[in-house]
């Protein structure tokens, strides 16, 4: 068996959606500690957003769906790009809310240095499968537009 870049491609996908899946049931099933976390964050957001909701709680859980809806369908490789930039999406103010150590001390820092770094590379991993696409088919895709076009020019020359 070969193990070509689709089949190192699915096994990724399936390796990184998971925990998005259960951290986002987690903040939709108990969105209270992960709002008071955010709060001081969604308030600096509410300053460019101002539409954005008063409730941090519905906004964590908002959060959470993403990422259980873009998690599975990542999971599943329906649409896996589009899954994988809601996630991104979903991270980046889930890291700076969650693991925001530049305003913490000691132990409590560190522990949330690493877990800011891990959230990095995930994020890193979410954008190569965002970015990775058969480039195979679109040229081949391409191709086939470009003959089409060159096809109905030589029957209209005739």
């Amino acid at each position: 068996m070969t193990f070509g870049p689709s089949l190192l491609q699915a096994a990724g996908r399936m390796l990184t959606a998971p925990i998005f899946i259960s951290g986002g049931y987690s903040a939709v099933k108990d969105p209270a500690g992960k709002a008071a976390m955010a709060e001081s964050t969604l308030d600096a957001l509410r300053d460019y957003v101002p539409a954005l909701p008063d409730d941090n709680e519905l906004l964590v859980r908002i959060n959470g769906g993403v990422q259980i809806l873009a998690g599975t369908t990542l999971l599943l490789g329906i649409k896996p790009r589009l899954s994988a930039l809601a996630l991104a999406g979903s991270l980046v103010p889930t890291t700076v809310a969650g693991h925001s150590f530049w305003e913490m001390e000691g132990g409590e820092a560190k522990a949330h240095q690493t877990q800011f770094s891990k959230n990095l590379a995930a994020l890193g991993g979410l954008l190569l499968i965002a970015g990775s696409g058969d480039s195979r088919k679109a040229v081949e895709k391409a191709a086939a537009k470009a003959a089409k076009k060159a096809e109905k020019r030589a029957l209209k020359q005739a």
